[in-house]
């Protein structure tokens, strides 16, 4: 069986169409059609069926997306294990970072390129909601991701621990040592990260638990848009101390979230007995620069001038 046939074939599954399918793996559609039919010929039926813009599947093409999961997982991994043959000198590591904590990473990435020149360090940056996907589908290795409870099904290292806290526009606070509390937030206007980070679905659970909805005037995928939008008195924003450390002290400010004050790890995660020995000395030299979480916007030995 052509393994890149059965890649196509998931990622049409997953994409819901072929269009989308072609543009996330920049190759033509017909390029995937013509992939798909061989490997339905082969099988002996149909695996998709269109309908209007996305796809349905068969009952063989849901048992061959299922096992096609398992099978591509296996030939990454044994493709893994033959090029680490030769001490780690080649082969490929996959690993997200969320765009908010790759300040955290930098100094990971530079001494592993360091001591491992040769491995493909291919890094995936999205939200730490999507990261987790990722990680639970076996399309990466490890991931940089946020806990506010364990995760049974996950394996991982604490790298920071941070706090959630609400930031203003700076003409609207005289003490920012006061805390607010969520239910305070009631009749103030939001701006949120998009519903593919962590701390989006965080916010609407806790403003439910406080027993309101926000009032969301604007979602983006960007921290430094978003501390824009609080400057520019368009709403407030709930963040973290490591992004917060980041704005501009002349334009916002930030105050203590209370009832309940939230803590969150910055972990690596990587599920249970998948860790190659890429891998294992990604995590080695994320040990060595972080023997010990760190706390708030404090930064790493490696990062200290």
């Amino acid at each position: 069986m052509d393994l890149r046939a059965l890649r196509y074939f998931i990622e049409v599954v997953r994409q819901n169409g072929f269009t989308r399918a072609a543009e996330s793996l920049h190759v033509t559609q017909p390029t995937i059609s013509k992939m798909v039919k061989a490997l339905e010929e082969e099988l002996g039926g149909p695996l998709v069926l269109r309908e209007g813009r996305g796809v349905q599947l068969t009952d063989a093409g849901q048992v061959v997306y299922d096992r096609g999961l398992e099978i591509l997982d296996q030939a990454k991994l044994l493709r893994q294990q033959v090029a680490e043959v030769d001490n780690i000198t080649r082969g490929e590591l996959s690993v997200g970072i969320m765009p908010t904590t790759g300040h955290y990473m930098v100094p990971v990435i530079a001494l592993f390129q360091q001591r491992y020149p040769g491995v493909d360090l291919q890094v995936n940056e999205q939200g730490a909601r999507a990261q987790y996907q990722l990680i639970q589908e076996g399309k990466l290795d490890m991931a940089l991701g946020l806990f506010s409870a364990p995760d049974p099904a996950l394996e991982r290292y604490t790298v920071a621990r941070q706090k959630t806290r609400v930031v203003l526009p700076v003409h609207r606070v005289a003490d920012s040592t006061q805390p607010m509390r969520w239910q305070d937030l009631r009749d103030l206007p939001f701006v949120l990260y998009t519903s593919d980070f962590a701390l989006h679905e965080h916010v609407l659970q806790q403003c439910e638990a406080a027993g309101f909805s926000p009032k969301v005037k604007l979602q983006t995928r960007y921290w430094d848009f978003i501390g824009q939008l609080v400057a520019a008195d368009v709403g407030v924003a709930v963040m973290f101390e490591h992004v917060i450390a980041r704005y501009n002290p002349e334009r916002v400010v930030s105050r203590p979230l209370i009832e309940p004050e939230i803590s969150w790890d910055v972990a690596l995660m990587w599920r249970h007995g998948h860790l190659s020995r890429a891998a294992q000395a990604w995590l080695d030299c994320v040990r060595e620069v972080y023997p010990r979480p760190l706390i708030g916007a404090e930064l790493p030995d490696s990062q200290k001038t």
